[in-house]
């Protein structure tokens, strides 16, 4: 088992470079595709305390029930935050990581590099053409 893990949507261009990433620094990371095992309200609470954001922080709108269930509503409670994550999984933003060095919602997808136990080993640009690591295997800076 790795000592990294994704929380993982494969048909998210963001959540896929992640796990690219992940790949080019050598490391096999436990891939969760959450929405079909959805991680449990414990996992979820510790996930967001190790990335250091709110449950709010971890809601998704684009392409969810979020404006149907209400969740824009500022008094409602992590509690009722989390029940309605738990009901509807697509809700959870995506992807965390969780390494050692700690967790993170990366978005936008470079943001793993914060948190990776392992340097990147090569080149890697994103699906979208951007490149992020150089031949040398060191971050581009913008």
């Amino acid at each position: 088992m790795s000592d990294v893990t994704i929380y993982h949507n494969p048909k998210c261009g963001t959540s896929r470079n992640t796990l690219a990433m992940i790949r080019n620094a050598g490391i096999e990371p436990d891939v969760v595709l959450y929405l079909e095992t959805p991680p449990s309200r414990e996992t979820l609470k510790a996930l967001f305390k190790r990335a250091g954001i709110g449950v709010r922080d971890a809601l998704r709108e684009k392409g969810t029930p979020y404006q149907e269930l209400g969740l824009d509503d500022a008094s409602l409670s992590d509690d009722a935050l989390l029940d309605a994550i738990e009901q509807h999984p697509i809700l959870l933003n995506r992807p965390f990581v969780s390494t050692p060095l700690g967790a993170r919602l990366c978005r936008p997808s470079e943001l793993v590099l914060d948190i990776l136990p392992a340097p990147q080993q090569g080149a890697f640009t994103k699906e979208d053409g951007e490149a992020v690591i150089d031949a040398q295997g060191k971050r581009i800076q913008k």
